[in-house]
């Protein structure tokens, strides 16, 4: 753990400090908009996110404030100009949320931020409208006057998979310019524990239908000789895991985690509420199961409901399936051998369609040079704390965009999620001493940048 090394340290600190409560009031703000990107019928609230965030930003006394598109939702895009010789950090979060899913789950009204227990509840709350008020609140820190160039970009598709970032990217690309990129958008390893996530799986979305009939038939004149579609499309998708339950296509990259950290197997089944009695899946270590295997999950599917069943054959059955990509992998090879294998696999003859749709790299972020040293300082003094390593299970596509179109520069994913926020699920909430030490800890990186 690295001391605070002098008074202007303190200072940076104390004016972070002073900046958490208006920050949360902020963020109980934000939360009130239900920017679902996903659902057409938010499109007038995503819009009104973009907008609030806008205001925010010209609030510090910024000029160049303004939303930018490349055919999806509106990305806000802002900038400080660097004095001279002093680098520029680009801030990145994301204001759009997942949809709440059944409101009856969560304890609180999804879109009312909630306090309680030490932490604020409310869709969002973690994933990702912390993340942007943490960033507001680093630049209020210094009353909008940060000592090095800064450029915002607050997306508004993140949780559809960025599907305009790479367009936005090539389309303003002096101006997204930076020499690092700050990612607030990734998870702790565990609360007052910062972390820097090193490697990402990547992601593909893949639509099964199986066929089997022209129509519904009756099911004991020709059940036994004909097939039914969601029989066939049942032993299909189980033919996706092996006895162990690894992942069976061919062709997928499968790694091993370079992170040095032990994931205790009682703390993974407590934050996915494994019943008892449930055994978890897969070969090899925890963080090579999570962070650098492939895995696959069934999401959703569309059949006939047990409430308007009938004593007939299903003609056709389709279900949604996610691929969670290793690093080291592409999408493309990833949906090439999913569709190969569900081809491959299809029982009786059964006609099989595949379609894709969302889809993005996995990334492995490199956690060096000055730049990152500065980080690990700022972030060991602010958290009071030495900050470690981590791989991630979950997907943020935007990162490989970022990579790629920058490669040069110096990308740092972090976070104010912890393994408690139920992020994309009901309750989802933000721990409330993370948040004030995530923004102690920007602010004091801005600062150590500028010196």
């Amino acid at each position: 753990m690295t001391s605070i090394d002098d008074a202007r340290d303190a200072r940076v600190l104390a004016a972070a400090d002073a900046q958490v409560r208006p920050a949360l009031d902020e963020l109980a703000r934000m939360i009130a908009i239900p920017s679902v990107s996903s659902q057409p019928r938010h499109a007038a609230d995503v819009a009104a996110m973009a907008d609030h965030l806008v205001g925010s930003l010209r609030g510090l006394g910024w000029s160049d404030v303004r939303t930018i598109a490349a055919g999806g939702r509106p990305a806000v895009l802002a900038h400080w100009p660097a004095p001279e010789g002093r680098p520029t950090v680009c801030l990145y979060s994301h204001y759009d949320v997942q949809p709440v899913g059944d409101p009856d789950r969560w304890s609180t009204d999804p879109f009312t931020a909630t306090e309680r227990d030490g932490r604020l509840h409310g869709r969002g709350a973690a994933d990702d409208k912390g993340g942007l008020a943490m960033h507001l609140a680093a630049l209020r820190a210094h009353d909008g006057r940060p000592p090095v160039g800064v450029t915002v970009l607050f997306e508004g598709e993140e949780e559809l998979g960025s599907p305009s970032l790479d367009a936005l990217l090539a389309a303003h690309r002096d101006e997204l310019a930076a020499d690092a990129y700050v990612i607030a958008d990734c998870e702790n390893w565990r609360v007052g524990v910062p972390t820097f996530t090193t490697s990402l799986r990547g992601v593909a979305d893949m639509v099964i239908e199986v066929r089997a009939l022209e129509r519904p038939v009756h099911s004991g004149e020709f059940g036994g000789v004909v097939p039914d579609a969601l029989t066939g499309l049942c032993r299909l998708l189980a033919g996706l895991h092996d006895e162990n339950g690894d992942v069976a296509v061919a062709g997928l990259v499968r790694g091993t985690a370079v992170e040095e950290l032990d994931h205790p197997l009682d703390r993974l089944r407590a934050a996915a509420g494994v019943l008892d009695g449930v055994e978890l899946i897969g070969t090899g270590s925890v963080a090579d199961r999570l962070w650098a295997k492939p895995s696959i999950s069934i999401i959703g599917m569309d059949t006939t409901p047990i409430a308007a069943s009938s004593n007939a054959l299903i003609p056709s059955a389709r279900a949604r399936v996610s691929l969670r990509i290793a690093p080291g992998d592409t999408r493309e090879n990833a949906v090439e051998c999913l569709r190969r294998h569900v081809i491959g696999h299809a029982p009786w003859g059964l006609r099989v369609e595949c379609s894709s749709t969302e889809a993005a790299d996995p990334s492995v972020v490199p956690f060096e040079g000055p730049i990152a040293e500065q980080a690990r300082r700022a972030y060991s003094i602010a958290y009071g704390a030495d900050p470690v390593r981590a791989g991630t299970g979950g997907s943020i596509g935007m990162i490989a965009s970022f990579q790629a179109a920058f490669p040069d520069a110096t990308v740092l994913c972090t976070a104010v999620a912890d393994p408690d926020c139920r992020m994309h699920g009901p309750d989802e909430s933000l721990e409330l001493g993370d948040f004030a030490r995530a923004c102690r800890a920007e602010a004091l990186l801005l600062d150590r940048l500028g010196r």
